[in-house]
């Protein structure tokens, strides 16, 4: 529940809440981290594992594609039930070119749209960072931080809507 006069999460709850992860492979090595922390964290918050799809796209770029697939789930009735939150999942590291501000800007504006579009609670932790060091150092944080983030939009959203 979300105390708004503290301004804090008390007593996350992910019992019975459908999540979707959608992860991007390129920098493999720090995005498979991240799910994995972010999965542990969505299961010890009590989302059931049978709850959580996971999907993997090539990159950064794709995240809000699969994002609006899974957004999309429900809307039929032969699509299956709908998901409560989402949560995207990469890692872009600066190289030299303008590539990486492309990569960054339009994959969280993707995002970002897509939870909006939708009435969808996002966590967005496709992480930016200068160099490997500084993902690593970001890598299992940011996967809990997602996890947490979703579970208490999913919350606040059901108790609004009430």
């Amino acid at each position: 529940m979300f105390d708004a006069e503290k301004g804090l999460a008390q007593d996350l709850d992910g019992t019975g809440l459908r999540i979707g992860i959608v992860q991007a492979r390129f920098n493999e090595s720090i995005t498979n981290t991240l799910a994995a922390a972010c999965r542990a964290e969505l299961v010890r918050l009590g989302v059931d594992e049978g709850d959580i799809t996971h999907v993997l796209v090539p990159g950064a770029l794709e995240v809000p594609l699969a994002l609006q697939a899974m957004a999309q789930r429900g809307e039929d009735e032969d699509d299956g039930e709908p998901f409560d939150a989402l949560i995207a999942l990469g890692c872009i590291i600066r190289g030299e070119t303008y590539h990486f501000e492309l990569v960054a800007n339009e994959s969280g504006a993707g995002v970002t749209r897509v939870g909006l579009d939708w009435h969808i609670p996002i966590a967005n932790a496709i992480i930016t960072t200068e160099n490997m060091e500084q993902a690593i150092a970001r890598q299992s944080d940011k996967g809990v931080d997602a996890a947490r983030v979703v579970v208490e939009m999913a919350q606040l959203l059901k108790g609004l809507a009430q």
